[in-house]
């Protein structure tokens, strides 16, 4: 089998796509927001990086207005829709070209190939994990303090303000414990003890952002990545079976993850509130009721190569698939833009618990 280029999990939220196509103008509801993640969230962060998680080239942005800009889809993010249904007048940046007060607005940290573990990801070249995502961020708040003339409580009181997103987990499943050529990771975890050191981990990591100023804070599950094509592809056969085996893995860190956002928002944190997201569960309706949400292809990428769309990524220049409404996944890994609308909305306004808890995101910006 090929080395795959790029992983990451899906997470997808049932709601039509001819709804929720544009989202509409509206006043900007926080002052600021701050990205931390994969190539999920990745726009560009990677594009000078010495690695092969990079999406600077076509096919990859043909539906985004400046096109091949890094993001590892076909327009637009989950994050660049939150940021629009958040009111902001224009993307959040990369960290990589963001300047002084720009900053100001945010910042996107992600980095595609990282994982909440350091060595996550190393398979595909360099990268950024979270651990130094965090401290780009206190780099942020560094040049933020010089903006506010020094003044710790004005700053304070500006980032309380602001929305916080963090999506991780993924890559140190795909990337890192279920590649055994690689990694020794499951060689000396069982599931549950790896779930548990990637919860650990990832509560220092969260708690260093608190301690930079974060208080508003998204946290996203991993998805059923057992079933992205990539998976899908790997079963001689049968195109159509999901790898169990990692999904039940991704479920125990899901439950710890949802756990830790409780001991957060219960004093755990003080002042912060925390806001968690059930990509899995979102993920397994999208497929089960694919028709209803205008979807036509479940287990094929709009663009890659082999068995499924599903055993390499999208190459430079490579044909993709006329009407990208109708697919679910871009490529072996990713979503689509239509796909990242539909998680974008709901995660914004849903009222239910199963998909935003235990509030949704438009409320979280109210606080």
């Amino acid at each position: 089998m090929m080395n795959v280029l790029w992983v990451f999990v899906i997470s997808l939220l049932g709601f039509t796509a001819k709804a929720c196509s544009q989202p509409q103008q509206q006043q900007q509801q926080v002052p600021c927001f701050f990205i931390f993640g994969d190539s999920l969230v990745d726009n560009g962060n990677n594009n000078g990086l010495l690695t092969l998680a990079r999406a600077n080239y076509m096919p990859y942005g043909l539906d985004f207005p400046q096109a091949a800009n890094g993001r590892f889809t076909n327009g637009r993010t989950f994050v660049d829709i939150l940021a629009q249904l958040l009111g902001f007048q224009s993307y959040i940046p990369p960290f990589a070209r963001a300047r002084g007060r720009q900053l100001l607005q945010g910042a996107n940290f992600a980095s595609g190939a990282s994982g909440i573990r350091d060595e996550t990801g190393n398979n595909l070249g360099d990268h950024t994990p979270m651990n130094q995502q965090v401290e780009k961020f206190g780099t942020t708040v560094d040049i933020l303090r010089r903006i506010f003339r020094d003044d710790n409580v004005a700053l304070g009181n500006y980032l309380n303000k602001c929305i916080f997103y963090s999506g991780m987990g993924s890559n140190d499943y795909l990337n890192n414990y279920f590649m055994t050529d690689f990694y020794s990771t499951k060689s000396s975890f069982t599931p549950k003890a790896y779930a548990d050191s990637l919860i650990q981990d990832y509560t220092k990591q969260l708690t260093g952002l608190y301690n930079l100023g974060a208080r508003k804070v998204i946290v996203t599950a991993v998805g059923q990545i057992g079933c992205i094509p990539y998976e899908l592809a790997r079963y001689e056969g049968n195109s159509s079976k999901c790898n169990e085996e990692i999904n039940n893995a991704i479920s125990l860190f899901n439950s710890g993850l949802k756990k830790m956002v409780d001991r957060f928002n219960n004093g755990g944190l003080p002042g912060a509130k925390f806001v968690y997201l059930d990509s899995f569960q979102s993920s397994r309706d999208l497929v089960l009721n694919a028709k209803a949400y205008g979807f036509e292809v479940v287990d094929k990428g709009c663009c890659g190569v082999g068995k499924n769309n599903g055993q390499i990524t999208c190459l430079p220049l490579q044909q993709p698939c006329d009407d990208r409404t109708k697919y679910i996944f871009w490529d072996a890994f990713h979503p689509t833009e239509v796909a990242n609308i539909l998680l974008a909305k709901k995660a914004y306004s849903s009222k239910s618990k199963a998909y935003a808890y235990p509030i949704n995101i438009q409320q979280l910006a109210m606080l």
